[in-house]
């Protein structure tokens, strides 16, 4: 198991803090980047906001790929394909 990171920030008067490097490095935050933070009962959980996004909806399509009928690489393939002819013609 990784240990976490830990370290710490000082709240600025207009409620600014700076992440720290080493957490801003492990989280791939940039200058410019969007957070999500998350308020979770006594704590609050800083995520990149792409990364964030990618995993809600990567949540709402869950199981769409098997309603749709899609098993394999092979399905996918032939789906598009099919979509192409149908394009075509």
């Amino acid at each position: 198991m990784n240990m976490p990171l830990i370290d710490s920030a000082k709240v600025l008067p207009k409620g600014q803090i700076t992440i720290p490097k080493d957490i801003r490095e492990h989280l791939s935050i940039n200058t410019g980047d969007r957070l999500t933070l998350i308020c979770e009962n006594d704590r609050v959980v800083i995520m990149n906001s792409a990364i964030f996004a990618l995993r809600e909806y990567q949540k709402t399509m869950k199981g769409e790929a098997e309603k749709a009928g899609l098993r394999s690489d092979d399905d996918v393939v032939e789906m598009i394909m099919q979509m192409r002819r149908e394009e075509e013609a």
